[in-house]
């Protein structure tokens, strides 16, 4: 394609279209796929040329100009646009260039800036689907998974029904949300946001307010299958994780608590913004009790009390339990098939540590 010799006579002189020529010959043409920026020498019905120099001429025609039609319409001769080069020379001798994909290209880099300087924005809810929320940036569409909602805003379903927090999440479609970029996924057109420590100085005072060994009045504010979010104040919440909840064995935080009901914590740790909680650690620790009095090689009473991966859990006491593995027997359905749930069998220990909790036994045949 070839500009119209009377709309080139208007924008440029011939001997500076002579000297471009020379000058686009002995400078390097910029890459595919690099951005430019020019001044705009003419816009016509199917096509837009772009002076870059000293590189030479660029247009914008075809599919690009199709697809670029919305920002063509508010362009005019003398503004200055970017642009990405498509082609570094065609059969024309003009660089083929791309606005949509400038434009793309310079959201992308917007995002990447938004990221590094945690740029709070506040955006409408779109959608919402089982993982968290749809939201949109700039044209492009992002997700905002529900482990990234805050307190106020995270779907407290008792039963962890996946069709139920969809409902939770459904009430906050239309809604206006702060949140952050926080992932950037050029290839799939997706950003990921979220909606945590978008504010991360107000966070930093409000946690300087707590150390780890502080005991705690808290309000148990969510019941998950790890364990329990418990209130500390206003825009602040706590885990405390199922090995946190209790020294006996607890397969389901929801039969031991309840929403709204107060309990008391020690803070265990505090990382990255997070707080992390014990309710066990106020408990009297039935381990202690066992100091000194078992080592390796004494043989115990135990009964069953629950099957995993690895082997049986035995308990001694409420809170005090050890493993038979897998590997002291012929294989893991035999283990199950002489230990049974709920019956007594003696056993030998081989490692009794009740500092750090851990007890390991063999069972003996009757």
């Amino acid at each position: 394609m070839i500009i119209k010799e009377e709309s080139v006579a208007d924008a440029i002189p011939e001997e500076n279209l002579v000297l471009s020529s020379i000058v686009a010959r002995s400078v390097n043409k910029p890459e595919v796929d690099s951005l430019v920026e020019g001044a705009v020498i003419s816009v016509e019905k199917a096509s837009v040329y772009v002076d870059l120099a000293p590189y030479g001429a660029g247009i914008i025609y075809g599919r690009e100009f199709i697809n670029a039609k919305d920002i063509i319409k508010k362009i005019h001769i003398g503004d200055i646009i970017k642009a990405k080069v498509v082609d570094t020379e065609n059969t024309d001798g003009y660089i083929e260039l791309s606005l949509k994909e400038a434009k793309q290209a310079l959201t992308w880099n917007e995002a990447e800036k938004a990221i590094r300087e945690k740029t709070v924005m506040s955006l409408e809810i779109k959608d919402a689907n089982k993982g968290g929320l749809i939201l949109e940036w700039q044209g492009i569409q992002g997700f905002l998974p529900a482990s990234q909602l805050k307190a106020d805003h995270y779907p407290r379903v008792l039963d962890s029904d996946k069709d139920k927090i969809l409902k939770e999440l459904k009430k906050l479609v239309g809604q206006q949300i702060s949140v952050m970029i926080i992932s950037t996924l050029p290839k799939e057109g997706k950003l990921i946001f979220s909606e945590k420590d978008n504010n991360p100085e107000e966070k930093k005072e409000i946690l300087s307010k707590y150390v780890v060994g502080q005991d705690l009045d808290c309000t148990v504010a969510g019941l998950v299958d790890f364990g329990v979010f418990v209130k500390l104040e206003d825009g602040l919440e706590g885990l405390v994780h199922i090995s946190e909840l209790d020294w006996g064995l607890v397969d389901n935080p929801r039969t031991m608590f309840k929403i709204g009901e107060s309990v008391r914590a020690k803070v265990i740790e505090i990382k990255d913004g997070k707080i992390s909680l014990s309710i066990k650690a106020l408990k009297e620790n039935p381990w202690k009790e066992f100091e000194g009095k078992l080592k390796k090689g004494d043989i115990i009473k135990g009964v069953v009390i629950k099957y995993n991966k690895h082997g049986a859990l035995i308990s001694i006491k409420e809170g005090v339990a050890g493993l038979v593995h897998n590997s002291t027997f012929a294989s893991e359905a035999k283990l199950r098939e002489k230990l049974e749930l709920g019956k007594n069998y003696n056993f030998q220990i081989t490692l009794f540590e009740p500092k750090d909790q851990k007890m390991t036994l063999v069972y003996l045949e009757s």
